[in-house]
């Protein structure tokens, strides 16, 4: 897969403000949300995934090295993560768009309980 870096060995907020500020539209997942049928997200929640046109704007934790932001086209990606997540969306605020916050429910107790979905 052909991709773009945006943002090198940055931190997990900086990463996510970027998302927010350059994407057409925003979802927030949680960690392990799985990309490309290989490849989980990582991160401190909320994990802000972009969308701008036909790409998709994500964070990528390359161990050792720190946090990514990375675009990648892909119209199939794209119409999964919006009929998955379609209830965790914020318009983009550079567009005008509609304010919003994410529901993400009770936050877990604990790391393990995150993951007994």
């Amino acid at each position: 897969m052909k991709y773009k870096l945006y943002l090198e060995r940055t931190s997990f907020k900086d990463a996510r403000e970027y998302i927010e500020k350059n994407s057409e539209e925003v979802y927030y997942v949680n960690p392990g949300y799985k990309l490309f049928k290989d490849y989980y997200i990582i991160g401190v929640p909320p994990v802000a995934i972009g969308v701008r046109g036909t790409e998709m704007l994500f964070t990528y934790v390359k161990p050792c090295h720190g946090t990514f932001v990375m675009g990648i086209d892909s119209e199939e990606e794209i119409a999964r993560l919006r009929e998955n997540e379609a209830e965790k969306i914020k318009k983009s605020l550079t567009k005008g768009g509609v304010k919003g916050k994410a529901d993400f429910g009770p936050a877990p107790a604990s790391f393990g309980e995150m993951y007994k979905k």
